[in-house]
């Protein structure tokens, strides 16, 4: 397996490196341990919207390390896991965090498995002895911190209690509050494994992400999410909605609550494969 960095090319290491840290508020940690990475995967949920709009703009999805990280500093966008969660593996690893990628399949209405590499979350490992820890910037709402994937016992999170459990084949299903979340398999990827997930998710009719819209992100308190014309604020518990009128509040719902600054709303696409 290949974990070589594949550096963008438009800027050396350290500049596009500290433009993400910037990009996330964060500054450069003195060390890669585990308070680093909590605060890491804070920041980057705060301020990274988890977000398919890319398949209802006919933009193209590349899974290289490269447009990743462009996509998420230079053009101040999101993405789903695989674009979310492949660029944070980037910064991670030229911060001095071992990172593995992991693939894993959702659970879904009535207990059914997604496909395979229907997600990819991360593996770290840190220099202070600890963990190691699973990490994710790509789930959408899902645990604030790290969880470490040792550890069989429930462990509290601002967002639930998660919980890992044995599954068949050396799998682990990951447990929120009792409801199960993706069955994580613990052999090690890279990021080209994904390609044929990632093109299921934006061209299959039977995908979510085909059907409709979003745009979310963690909030201090809770969650801001649009989808559609709909915008959805929850705080402490509360759940509000709001519909939006006209394109204008639309775009600047993307603008004011994301950071994402669009020409025009974006609108469902039929799927390729339909």
């Amino acid at each position: 397996m290949n974990e070589e960095r594949q550096q963008p090319a438009h800027a050396p290491a350290l500049a596009w490196t500290d433009a993400y840290l910037e990009r996330i508020g964060a500054t450069r940690p003195a060390r890669a341990d585990a308070a680093a990475l909590r605060e890491l995967q804070r920041r980057h949920l705060m301020t990274v919207p988890f977000e398919n709009l890319s398949i209802h703009l006919g933009q193209d999805i590349v899974l290289e390390e490269e447009k990743l990280v462009d996509k998420i500093v230079t053009d101040r966008r999101g993405g789903f896991c695989y674009e979310l969660n492949g660029a944070f593996a980037a910064l991670l690893r030229e911060l001095g965090f071992g990172v593995t990628l992991l693939q894993a399949r959702a659970f879904g209405d009535g207990g059914r498995l997604g496909i395979p590499y229907d997600h990819v979350a991360l593996r770290v490992e840190t220099d202070d002895g600890t963990g190691p820890w699973l990490a994710d910037v790509g789930f959408g709402d899902h645990a604030l911190r790290p969880l470490e994937l040792g550890a069989r016992t429930e462990q509290d999170d601002p967002r639930g209690t998660f919980r890992f459990r044995e599954a068949p084949q050396g799998d682990l299903d990951l447990l929120r509050d009792g409801s199960r979340q993706f069955r994580l398999d613990p052999r090690p990827r890279v990021l080209a494994d994904f390609r044929a997930g990632a093109w299921y998710h934006r061209t299959s009719p039977d995908s979510h992400f085909t059907r409709s819209l979003v745009c979310s992100r963690c909030t201090e308190d809770g969650r801001v999410t649009l989808r559609g014309r709909t915008l959805i604020t929850t705080v402490l518990g509360e759940r509000d909605e709001t519909e939006l009128n006209d394109d204008a509040e639309v775009l600047a719902a993307y603008r004011d609550h994301f950071g994402v600054t669009l020409t025009h709303p974006p609108a469902v696409r039929p799927p390729l494969t339909a």
